[in-house]
């Protein structure tokens, strides 16, 4: 019988997390930014395996709440953390270890469950300094494994897959073995258009944006897709759609490729930014725009 389970990647915010699950799952099924809190809701991700399959949850960067956006954000998290079989807490091993740090520690601690230690980011630092930083973190809590590795080089990733089917039991598997994340079509163009705003925008616009898809309609050889592009104030309407609506084009066209990549076919996609004000703190509006509402 194959091996199977359930993993959840945690972490600090641009710790490494969607790139992590990525490059295990080999397709992107996260988007992924330098902004903070990229990821909102959990993401998840499926390796299909010779020895079996690995059910992985991205979560939102652990912060402390500000909005009710980050509150459902964190509650997200505490939630993703029920039923796991391991947790992957991933920290970025080229900063320094500071609050944030023992912030997450302390919240899986609570949980008390097994868990591998993954110092990201290696390729960013010098070899010598990785033994003392190892040290530090493996004195924090019983670590089943630490893995220093690099999700964007790929360094070390195939090591971390044997190191979690070691832990996994044998147990049926809960995903075809040709489907890579349980995420609708819908939802991954949401995803892929707020992905090229995060990518073209900076500052204010970034935490204030969210995507809708409000048509979806397949026919031919052709998914035409209109989406909805929520801001919080006018100006940052100004900013995304740019002078002669240039950035709005920008933005349009790279998320179009994107799509037609996933989608494998031709897609015509049409954006309208609206300014919504405060949605961050609307319950309506995160309903919309699909923030999952955990209950506690």
């Amino acid at each position: 019988m194959p091996k199977s389970g359930f993993v959840a990647i945690v972490g600090r915010p641009n710790a490494g997390k969607s790139t992590l699950l990525n490059r295990l799952v080999g397709e992107k099924v996260a988007i992924v930014s330098p902004v903070p809190q990229t990821t909102r809701n959990q993401i998840r991700g499926i390796v299909n395996h010779s020895e079996g399959q690995i059910v992985l949850i991205d979560t939102p960067g652990i912060h402390r709440p500000l909005h009710r956006l980050n509150q459902r954000m964190m509650k997200s998290v505490h939630a993703a953390l029920e039923g796991l079989d391991l947790v992957l807490l991933i920290v970025d091993a080229s900063i320094p270890f500071g609050e944030g740090d023992r912030f997450v520690l302390s919240l899986l601690k609570e949980k008390n469950l097994p868990a591998f230690l993954l110092l990201n980011k290696i390729d960013q630092m010098e070899k010598p300094a990785l033994l003392p930083l190892i040290q530090r973190y493996a004195s924090e809590s019983n670590w089943l494994e630490v893995i220093p590795l690099s999700a964007l080089t790929g360094e070390n990733v195939d090591l971390l897959l044997q190191r979690i089917f070691g832990v996994l039991k044998e147990s049926p598997c809960c995903f075809p073995d040709d489907q890579y994340t349980d995420q609708p079509e819908r939802a991954l163009a949401a995803e892929f258009v707020r992905e090229r705003i995060l990518h073209h925008t900076r500052e204010e616009v970034p935490h204030s944006v969210a995507v809708i898809i409000e048509k979806f309609e397949e026919g031919g050889r052709l998914v035409r897709i209109y989406a909805a592009i929520f801001v919080e104030r006018a100006s940052q309407k100004g900013i995304l759609i740019g002078q002669k609506g240039r950035m709005l084009k920008q933005i349009g066209s790279e998320a179009r490729r994107e799509l037609e990549r996933l989608l494998n076919t031709k897609v015509y996609l049409e954006l309208f930014v609206k300014v919504r004000p405060r949605w961050r703190d609307d319950d309506t509006a995160l309903d919309e725009i699909g923030i999952t509402k955990i209950r506690t």
